[in-house]
Order: structure tokens, then C-alpha cells, then sequence
């Protein structure tokens, strides 16, 4: 199995510390995508969508570890129970907000991935169909309503 990116994400986070642990806690942060120019056929339709999703590579992501410390958390859980960088297949996943497009370049809000983040894949985010009412959380139970609010480095906006 290969990847090869399509284009590269680019955002105001230079490192992880202090950068948002999910789109919803980055609202006031713009970025840009940076689409291969090979691949700009495929933006056909994308700009009638208010929010995409973006599937990326976390490329300053470290060696990975099957248990981690998440940040809002002080027990250490399974790494796939969390959304932890650290991963088997470094993985990303952000829903962002679409702004507009311009030739390759796609004018995004709500990052909360690093500049230079290598993009794998864009999807349309459709409301129907991908917003769900989850009926259970796990450990994250009593956790969750901070998680727009809490940065890597553990700071609460």
C-alpha cells in the first residue's frame, strides 16, 4: 500500500504545542490547501459544500505507541479509543470549513493540523449522512464538552 499526497495543508500551528486537539476548538484559525495541480479536475462541484473532510498524513508525528496519555487525560488508554497523533498509519482526520477556491488553492477555517501537513484525501462533509448522534463515548464520557477547548499542550482556551 502507497499514498502520495495530493497537495499540502498549511496553517498558522509551526508545532504541536499549543496547536488545537480538534477542528471545533480552532475556529479562529484560517489556513490554506496547496492541491497538486494534476489533481484541480477533481475540485469540480467541491465549492457547493460549506465543510469538507480532509484526511492527512501526520508527518512530525513520533513513533507510535498501542497505549498513550491522552491530553485531556491523566490515565493512560489504547491508542485506537483515542484520537492521538502517535499512530500505526499516522492518520489525520479534520472536517474544516470551506471558504472558497481559487485555481488549486482551497481557503480553509477551523485547522488543527501543522503547517506543511501532507493532504491524502478531501471528501465533502454531508449533514444527513455524516452528522450522527453517537450514544455512547467511552471514557470520554464526562470529557468531551472540553474537548473544542483544549489545546496539545494541555491550556484550556
Amino acid at each position: 500500500m502507497k499514498y502520495n499526497p495530493i497537495g499540502v495543508i498549511h496553517t498558522p500551528h509551526k508545532e504541536p504545542k499549543g496547536t488545537p486537539i480538534q477542528a471545533s476548538g480552532a475556529k479562529e484559525y484560517e489556513g490554506t490547501i496547496e492541491l497538486e495541480p494534476k489533481y484541480v479536475k477533481g475540485l469540480k462541484d467541491l465549492a457547493g459544500f460549506s465543510h469538507i473532510i480532509l484526511l492527512y498524513h501526520f508527518h512530525k508525528s513520533k513513533q507510535y505507541q498501542l497505549t498513550v496519555k491522552p491530553y485531556m487525560d491523566n490515565e493512560e488508554r489504547g491508542v485506537f479509543a483515542t484520537r492521538f497523533p502517535a499512530r500505526p498509519n499516522s492518520i489525520g482526520l479534520s472536517v474544516v470549513r470551506l471558504n472558497r477556491i481559487h485555481e488549486n488553492m482551497l481557503y480553509i477555517q477551523d485547522v488543527d493540523m501543522l503547517d506543511g501537513t501532507p493532504l491524502l484525501d478531501i471528501k465533502p462533509f454531508i449533514t444527513e449522512v455524516d452528522n450522527r448522534n453517537a450514544s455512547r463515548i467511552g471514557w470520554l464520557e464526562n470529557k468531551a464538552h472540553r474537548m473544542s477547548e483544549t489545546k496539545s499542550d494541555g491550556r484550556i482556551s
